[in-house]
């Protein structure tokens, strides 16, 4: 097989282009510490009641400024569906569902995750302005998976 030299010309910039993309995806990915998360927390579905920490969910103070949300998604709704925290507080979120997959999204922040029945997702985020935060569930679940959401108040 005979080759241009254009065809080669442009061989050798793709190959080389790719090979620096990946090099620099590489770099950022391990140097720089940016990994996806490695918790990998499993619950009983059909018992996510019984099972800590969702035999009480809720919210529970862990220090000053941080805080513990444990969250059941179930048909419609959140339970909890309404949690008031401080401004600056940090809450880490500790979701689950018990029956179907939902999604766990709040609006304008960086929290936004599937919630799969069986596994306890986790996502943390610094609560900096007072306001109502509303969540929503982005994954349809049903009939009534309009009227499924909960509010977080941030409060002074």
């Amino acid at each position: 097989m005979h080759l241009h030299r254009y065809e080669k010309i442009w061989l050798t910039f793709g190959i080389g282009s790719l090979v620096i993309f990946l090099t620099v995806l590489g770099v950022s990915a391990f140097a720089f510490g940016q990994q996806p998360p490695s918790h990998m927390a499993k619950v009983d579905p059909q018992n996510v009641r019984d099972a800590a920490p969702f035999d009480e969910p809720g919210l529970r103070q862990i220090n000053e400024t941080t805080y513990q949300a444990n969250i059941i998604a179930m048909a419609f709704t959140y339970q909890p569906n309404k949690i008031e925290v401080p401004v600056g507080s940090t809450v880490r979120f500790h979701v689950t569902s018990s029956d179907v997959v939902h999604s766990f999204t709040i609006p304008n922040t960086n929290v936004n995750f599937m919630v799969t029945p069986g596994h306890i997702n986790m996502a943390e985020h610094t609560f900096t302005e007072a306001g109502s935060y509303l969540v929503l569930c982005n994954e349809y679940c049903g009939t009534g998976h309009h009227y499924m959401q909960m509010t977080i108040e941030v409060v002074e």
